[in-house]
């Protein structure tokens, strides 16, 4: 029997809701991504590990930015989840400027729409709109 972990493959989609899980349970822990990611018995793929590592990395920065443009609410209001899919989508917003920022968002929306309250896709949708006008403003 081998000792490698076997990793979990799947498209970016997959690799996103990986991200979110991960770091909802590293939250949920009030653990270190980095052991989550290793306690896992199937590792994620590459880029729902960039995802968390990058989110649970650049934190500060993205929260200041999600609580500057959430209107109303604090992120100690927010929904865990929400906020959770709020980092990885402005995260992306920030520092893939591959992912198209419509991808960015729908994706985003769905999963919030998925695992969130009967509110949380218009709130998260709201929320990765503002940060894609302050983040990737329209060049025309």
């Amino acid at each position: 029997m081998s000792d490698e972990v076997p990793v979990v493959a799947g498209g970016r989609k997959e690799a996103r809701e990986r991200a979110v899980h991960l770091l909802y349970e590293a939250d949920a822990k009030t653990a270190h991504v980095a052991s989550v990611l290793e306690a896992q018995a199937a590792a994620p793929d590459s880029y729902a590990s960039e995802l968390a590592l990058g989110v649970d990395g650049d934190r500060a920065e993205l929260d200041r930015l999600i609580d500057e443009l959430a209107e109303g609410w604090s992120l100690e209001r927010m929904p865990r989840l929400d906020l959770t899919i709020l980092r990885v989508g402005t995260y992306e917003l920030l520092h893939r400027p591959d992912v198209p920022t419509a991808v960015v968002l729908a994706e985003a929306t769905e999963l919030a729409s998925r695992y969130g309250t009967d509110d949380s896709s218009r709130f998260v949708n709201g929320v990765l709109a503002a940060a894609a006008r302050r983040i990737r403003p329209d060049p025309s």
